[in-house]
């Protein structure tokens, strides 16, 4: 596209026509950039439980972790977020402007499940691992008890976290 070198050379009729080519590339960029701009920015990395495979985004660095799923609109089916904490501790977590509704699954050493809690969006509510975790996963609300995945469950794969960095 070629754009005038003066405005004032530009006829009314000229400047209109102008003017709606470029809305109309800035909307089309838009458009096409969208899918891109939503995708996860962190590392992902696949993981399984049982049959299913999981793709999740790998946050292990503190403002990732802090930052989490906050402000996302949606997020894609068997699609996650997996936590990686450098000391086996007892986590815990809120909703504070995360707009989806979650479940989380705190995870051992080994990706064995200690506990499962449902977060509903836009809380200050805590939910907490039963004891020392080094993971948890999130996903949407309701995906591991569809699954029939309870406490105890092996989620595969959770080692290939330490080494996407």
């Amino acid at each position: 596209m070629s754009y005038p070198k003066s405005v004032s050379n530009l006829s009314p009729a000229g400047f209109g026509r102008g003017l709606a080519t470029l809305c109309a590339t800035v909307l089309a960029t838009l458009l096409f950039a969208a899918p891109t701009l939503a995708r996860a920015t962190e590392p992902e990395i696949e993981l399984n439980a049982g049959l299913y495979v999981i793709r999740a985004e790998v946050v292990d660095a503190p403002e990732t972790r802090a930052r989490g799923l906050m402000y996302r609109k949606s997020m894609p089916a068997n699609h996650g977020m997996l936590f990686v904490f450098p000391d086996v501790e007892r986590q815990c977590f809120w909703m504070k402007n995360t707009i989806i509704p979650l479940s989380i699954a705190f995870l051992d050493d080994h990706g064995a499940i200690v506990n499962i809690a449902d977060m509903q969006p836009q809380t200050e509510d805590n939910h907490c691992s039963e004891r020392p975790v080094r993971y948890a996963l999130e996903m949407n609300q309701g995906w591991f008890a569809a699954k029939n995945i309870r406490p105890g469950f092996k989620i595969s794969g959770v080692e290939k976290a330490r080494q996407v960095r």
